[in-house]
């Protein structure tokens, strides 16, 4: 597998090379692109975990910060069986850029667990969460680092963790700790989390294709769209598009999909996942299921002649072998970091658009910082406020990127880099001490 982190640098340093000419003192320009390529801590360590068997098992986790000069650390924490340290230090330098491309406050952070949560009951992924808490208490707070779900995490694992982060905190520092619901963000409404976080991170990639699609000239009757991944970012992207009139023809989860050229019903499909337990089984023998598609696996979808492919799975999924493949002419990315560098230079040289993670799927952390927000101040959006919200940001990034990458006759994954690498940069020399 790809390490993720050198990919991740490998994008950095590419970007660098464009930004270099414009600093006067190439030195210390050279000196904060070098202390960008690693995070300002890494947190590794091994936490106990009671069975409900009376057994206990032995998990690493890690959390890594990798840049608070805009502001405090902010990223998810994924329990899952492939977490490892490269890819959590990935993880929190793309949320960096990720901040600095949407103009919220926030630097990068990621953390995770090494696990299978399928494998674990309901008391003891709640004590498995609540002993991450622990690990990484003393370094989380509301202006330090503030976690949000990720991968097969939820609103009621942040609420656990918010309830031990308090004690944990309280007993070490024998005082109330200030504002823990503000620390964790992703939370169920009753304990202060957002209205319009649910949908966030699919309907903002939505809301980047609205953008693409008046500067492509592409009509959404006449736009088919493939997306890899049918998890909450997948769905809701798939919801919004097919309700404005977009063709979806294909749709898939890790076990396969279901492909139609005059396209597909995401709230369908999602009704017949849920009855078959995965959209492979949507072959339409149940006229309910996906208005009747044919099987299709996901290497066959990541090639279909599609106007735009949504890539809203795991990390690598193109990459330097099936990249010549792809026929798409946008790869939206709404997963993180699922093309490769390499990849990316047989893309731009096919002529095919990507629009990055670091800009497609920014709706999320921008509504995580809407609650941040709203957790703070004490006073609570209605769900229309939240929306209107994210929408005007996720235009006017999107509309700084295109207008970078005319004007620079650069990719857009060049133009979002340089608009979000230069504020880090320029923060970091503007506070001096590097």
């Amino acid at each position: 597998m790809d390490n993720q982190h050198l990919n991740a640098i490998k994008q950095l340093k590419k970007v660098a090379k464009v930004l270099r000419p414009e600093y006067e003192d190439k030195k210390l320009f050279d000196k904060v692109i070098n202390k960008l390529k690693k995070p300002d801590r890494v947190i590794e360590g091994t936490i106990r975990v009671k069975m409900d068997n009376g057994s206990t098992k032995i998990f690493k986790a890690y959390r890594s910060q990798h840049n608070n000069a805009v502001g405090p650390y902010k990223g998810g924490i994924r329990f899952h069986k492939d977490v490892s340290k490269e890819e959590v230090m990935a993880l929190s330098t793309w949320m960096t850029w990720k901040c600095s491309v949407t103009g919220i406050p926030y630097g990068g952070s990621k953390g995770g667990v090494v696990v299978d949560p399928k494998k674990l009951s309901k008391t003891e992924l709640e004590r498995l969460s609540r002993a991450y808490a622990r690990l990484i208490a003393p370094h989380i707070g509301p202006w330090v680092d503030v976690p949000a779900p990720d991968v097969n995490t939820t609103g009621e694992i942040m609420a656990w963790m918010v309830d031990e982060y308090e004690k944990t905190s309280n007993k070490r520092y024998k005082t109330l700790v200030e504002n823990p619901v503000a620390t964790f963000t992703g939370k169920p409404l009753l304990l202060g989390g957002s209205k319009g976080r649910t949908e966030a991170t699919g309907l903002g990639g939505f809301h980047i294709l609205e953008q693409l699609a008046k500067k492509l000239k592409f009509v959404p009757g006449k736009t088919s769209i493939a997306i890899q991944g049918f998890g909450n970012v997948g769905y809701w992207f798939a919801h919004y598009a097919h309700e404005a009139g977009f063709k979806i023809v294909a749709l898939s989860d890790s076990r396969g999909g279901v492909f139609n050229e005059k396209g597909l019903d995401p709230d369908k499909v999602l009704a017949c996942k849920e009855k078959g337990g995965t959209i492979g089984n949507c072959n339409c023998t149940d006229k309910n299921c996906s208005n009747k598609g044919t099987r299709i696996t996901n290497v066959k979808l990541l090639e279909l002649a599609v106007d735009i492919l949504a890539p809203a799975a795991l990390e690598n999924v193109i990459n330097i072998e099936n990249a010549k493949n792809v026929k798409a002419k946008v790869v939206l990315e709404l997963a993180n970091g699922p093309t490769t560098p390499e990849a990316d230079e047989v893309l731009d040289k096919n002529g095919v658009i990507v629009i990055p993670d670091v800009l497609a799927n920014a709706g999320g952390v921008t509504v995580s910082y809407f609650e941040w927000t709203q957790n703070l101040q004490g006073y609570y959006w209605e769900k229309k406020l939240v929306l209107k919200r994210l929408k005007n940001l996720m235009d006017e990034a999107f509309l700084r990127m295109w207008d970078l990458k005319t004007k620079a006759k650069v990719t857009a994954r060049v133009a979002t880099y340089m608009s979000a690498v230069k504020k880090v940069v320029d923060t970091m020399i503007l506070r001096g001490g590097i």
